[in-house]
């Protein structure tokens, strides 16, 4: 009978792999192979399901913006109407975001700026026209405040890896610090840097290293929506 059992995490992985957009497990299992030479990150494919699986784990244990919104993860009725509401924020978000990708991911939201959108090359000042989204943003985020959110910066593999890193790392707080300017509360905001270490696409090519000079966001619930949703406080 043992050989039946599954871990919770593993378990909560499988359910929500259908939920899954086609870009983020295409993702996983580029991130399963890589080339070891430095242009050619992101660009192996040729996963199993169950690396994909791995794969996906794997990214909550290092809380990426994906492992943020499985960790938040609550299933049956209390997700069904968590996913209700981050449906409805979604929409919301797409509308305030033109120039992001908004998507909806189990029971969050993955939002995907491009670098160049939010920031001029090597710089990690907000652009002004970048600035009216992120405060459009804002306000979306005050009118759903039992949400929390992973704001991550990423690099393409040019240059050192140390620079990169920092980069990403400026670029991840000078997001989340822009929105705490706006008011949104620094405790339900947690930025991270990776640098190049996430690629999603070739950075052999200027197209896949555009692709992943980007700055991910998560949106997901927060304790007091998930114990409310599992008490029945709202629907």
């Amino acid at each position: 009978m043992s050989n039946f059992i599954m871990n919770r995490n593993t378990a909560v992985a499988l359910m929500l792999l259908t939920s899954l957009t086609a870009s983020d497990v295409l993702t996983s299992c580029k991130s399963v192979k890589r080339n070891t030479n430095k242009t050619q990150r992101g660009a192996g494919i040729g996963a199993a399901s169950g690396a994909v699986v791995g794969g996906v784990i794997g990214r909550k244990s290092g809380n990426t913006v994906l492992g943020a919104i499985l960790g938040a993860t609550v299933g049956g009725a209390a997700g069904a109407v968590i996913g209700r509401r981050m449906d409805k924020q979604a929409e919301e978000l797409k509308r305030d975001l033109p120039n992001a990708t908004v998507e909806r991911v189990g029971e969050g939201i993955k939002i995907t700026f491009n670098s160049d959108i939010l920031f001029d090359v090597n710089k990690s000042d907000l652009k002004e026209a970048t600035k009216r989204q992120l405060a459009e943003f804002a306000q979306t985020l005050e009118k759903y405040p039992d949400t929390d959110l992973v704001i991550e910066g990423h690099a393409d593999a040019q240059g050192p890896d140390d620079y990169n890193l920092k980069l990403s790392r400026q670029r991840a707080d000078a997001v989340a610090s822009y929105l705490q300017s706006l008011g949104v509360k620094g405790g339900r905001i947690d930025e991270k840097g990776y640098g190049e270490s996430q690629p999603v696409a070739d950075n052999s090519t200027e197209a896949g290293r555009a692709k992943n000079r980007r700055v991910d966001i998560a949106v997901f619930a927060n304790d007091k929506m998930k114990n409310d949703a599992k008490a029945g406080k709202i629907e």
